[in-house]
């Protein structure tokens, strides 16, 4: 660090970038984006002039190899992360890594090897860790309010939510609304439950509404969208069985002929239990079941991720969420995908 500031490389200029990490890193004191990188050199210099980056390049090893730069952020498709994220290990640079982490499991144990040989911090961007309403949820289970939480249930259900662009894309994105917003809530509750090591999966997955025409419906549209396929599961269910005994459920869409539910993560303890969206704690009080809401302040979870990863470079401290449990709800993912195609449970 030159001036006691840390400098950024921002690795992909699409919407996570422009509307979630650059706006965190620009809240943060004595940090300076640096440089920036899209495949779309078009992009890449609008965002450039956007918000005052100084480099620009459509080739990644250009803002990897300047060397103010300290840190980046990984924010391209799926498909790009493991390559990227080696290359910035190898030239030193501290990596936080937008979920999910790699593409496959054989990618994700490179991942962690190369920022484990490099000595360098390396985030995965498991934002809903950073949620108000999570922490003090991961709070109460670290003090043991909840006992023993020996199962959970989980899931995210968009009644008409299927992205447009390379989401659907299988050779970019590596599966649809599992790996996209499946991964937030096996993430989310997995770190609820003590991050047991997950032993099995059996799993079903489904592409049954595809591009539909629903009207009165908006949809997410990535800046890359043309040439538009539907290659991916628009709903999947999984059963995860872990190696303390613990098991969780989990249930996601895209697109079903159901409720919208937004994220929701429940989980089942020897003490007591808890609910988020909305936040309620389940539990006894002198002998008498009692449901609480604590009281907490809404937060920005991105501003709370950036900063936590600021922190760790200024302080040599290992992240919320480190590579190592990237790895393993990369096989938690790969392995409901497995288990689907396969037609019966899978051990990991």
């Amino acid at each position: 660090m030159k001036d006691n500031r840390i400098r950024i490389g921002i690795l992909g200029a699409g919407n996570i970038a422009q509307n979630a990490h650059i706006p965190s890193y620009l809240k943060q004191k004595d940090v300076e984006i640096a440089g920036i990188f899209d495949i779309n050199s078009d992009r890449a210099k609008d965002a450039a002039n956007k918000f005052g980056i100084k480099y620009v390049s459509d080739n990644y090893k250009e803002i990897i190899d300047i060397e103010e730069i300290d840190a980046v952020s990984i924010c391209t498709t799926n498909d790009a992360h493991a390559e990227i994220a080696i290359a910035a290990a190898n030239a030193g640079k501290h990596i936080l890594c937008e979920k999910p982490m790699a593409m496959n499991v054989k990618e994700a144990e490179d991942m962690l090897k190369a920022a484990r040989d490099n000595n360098i911090i390396f985030m995965m961007g498991f934002v809903n860790r950073f949620r108000s309403d999570s922490k003090l949820i991961k709070e109460f289970a670290d003090a043991g309010k909840f006992g023993e939480i020996y199962y959970a249930k989980t899931g995210w259900f968009r009644r008409r939510g299927t992205p447009l662009g390379w989401f659907t894309n299988l050779s970019k994105s590596g599966g649809g609304p599992v790996i996209d917003i499946g991964v937030h809530v096996i993430d989310l509750t997995w770190y609820f439950m003590g991050r047991p090591k997950p032993i099995s999966v059996s799993a079903v997955t489904y592409n049954k509404i595809g591009n539909y025409k629903t009207k009165g419906v908006s949809r997410w549209i990535a800046l890359d969208a043309d040439n538009i396929v539907f290659e991916t599961e628009d709903s999947a269910s999984a059963f995860i069985r872990f190696e303390n005994g613990a098991a969780m459920t989990v249930d996601v869409s895209w697109a079903i002929n159901g409720k919208d539910t937004g994220i929701y993560s429940d989980i089942f303890g020897t003490k007591a239990g808890a609910s988020l969206n909305p936040l309620v704690i389940y539990d006894e009080q002198e002998n008498y079941l009692v449901d609480s809401t604590p009281v907490i302040n809404p937060e920005n979870s991105f501003d709370n991720e950036i900063s936590h990863f600021i922190e760790c470079i200024r302080e040599g401290k290992e992240p919320i969420a480190p590579p190592e449990d990237g790895l393993e709800v990369q096989k938690m993912l790969n392995g409901i995908y497995d288990s689907a195609k396969l037609g019966k449970e899978v051990i990991l």
